[in-house]
């Protein structure tokens, strides 16, 4: 495993986020992390700032691990576990980095004279609420930083646990801007159990929604990813729509599957086992790019936009949170993957509005 010289990306001149002495691996022989190997070191730095290229509606993020354990075969992270020299597949899922330090960590680069109280992100890059956080329960601390600073922030999530830190995020949006957002992209269950096999199930992820919504917490939902030829047909995206509406959420974004290298292999290899007779199929939506190409983009995203309509939710709003930047345009005859660190594909359209890529 190659831990020295380790930084967020290619920057070979950045310095090292760790050194290799710093690293504390365990395991713990409990059922919830049977088969997981957990590595702890104290990060350098924990407020990371989003590439200059890319199209998110935000610039900063904060990012307590590395490696997920909800495990989806889809996830764009995967690429960097190889920056570790660890398995992007099955290591991705049980090899997990945890910044024990990031409370700490935070709290001081908040308090630091260059921090302008930008708003932060989390769960962008991997889950901060996966299984990990109820043994390591860095959330806490890090939600209690950012209240002290009024420092407005968003959390996105596939999990749960989110539920426990709820009178951590009612006391942090009486001082300053807070957006959640909860991921489901479907609703099928024999779907769910092999595309997101370490997740709660759909159902309980939109149970949290309505959780939060009713202790003052408004929850968005981000719709993602839809998986074509599994998830796209006009009858299961309406079905997912209607529970996303009936459990409450402000809003509904929909994102198509999108498959960078890393993810890309292991996805196909996963649709190989499951479904061999969409191998072809793929190949040619994916032909372009990691990117599945606009028309069928804004195809998803239309009718997601209808069926919100239908059932009385809307789409997200970029720069609907304090700090939060609009994302601009797509460069004039930019493809699929076009710029490093690219997130919208699917450039409007007959008033149709671009997806986010943030997923």
């Amino acid at each position: 495993m190659r831990w020295d010289n380790l930084t967020d990306g290619d920057g070979a001149a950045a310095p090292a986020l760790f050194a290799a002495d710093a690293v504390t691996t365990r395991t713990f022989d409990t059922p919830e992390f049977r088969g997981i190997t957990f590595h702890e070191i104290r990060a350098r730095s924990i407020v990371n700032r989003v590439p200059g290229a890319s199209r998110m509606p935000f610039e900063w993020t904060v990012n307590p691990y590395r490696g997920c354990s909800h495990a989806c075969v889809y996830c764009f992270a995967r690429k960097t576990h190889s920056y570790l020299d660890l398995d992007t597949g099955l290591g991705f899922d049980t090899q997990i980095v945890v910044k024990v330090n990031a409370p700490e960590l935070l709290r001081r680069e908040l308090a630091s004279g260059r921090w302008r109280g930008e708003h932060i992100a989390m769960g962008t890059n991997v889950d901060c609420y996966q299984r990990a956080e109820g043994r390591y329960r860095l959330m806490p601390g890090i939600l209690t930083a950012l209240t002290e600073r009024a420092n407005p922030f968003s959390i996105l999530t596939k999990g749960t646990l989110i539920l426990r830190d709820l009178e951590l995020l009612r006391r942090a949006s009486r001082v300053t801007d807070i957006g959640v957002s909860v991921s489901v992209g479907f609703t099928d269950p024999e779907l769910w159990r092999t595309v997101e096999p370490g997740t709660p199930s759909p159902q309980r992820r939109l149970e949290a929604v309505r959780t939060l919504a009713d202790h003052g917490i408004p929850c968005g939902v981000l719709m993602a990813p839809v998986i074509p030829f599994l998830g796209d047909s006009p009858e299961r995206l309406r079905a997912t729509v209607r529970a996303i509406a009936a459990a409450g959420a402000t809003s509904v974004t929909p994102l198509v599957l999108h498959l960078r290298p890393g993810a890309r292999e292991w996805f196909t290899a996963w649709l190989a086992r499951h479904h061999p007779h969409l191998l072809r199929r793929y190949e040619a939506l994916y032909a372009g790019g990691s990117y599945a190409p606009r028309w069928y983009q804004r195809r998803i995203t239309g009718m997601v936009h209808e069926f919100a309509d239908e059932y009385g939710i809307g789409p997200y709003r970029a720069g609907a949170h304090r700090g939060a930047r609009e994302a601009p345009p797509a460069p004039a005859g930019a493809g699929p993957g076009a710029g490093p660190g690219t997130g919208a594909e699917s450039g409007s359209a007959a008033g149709v509005p671009d997806q986010l890529t943030l997923l």
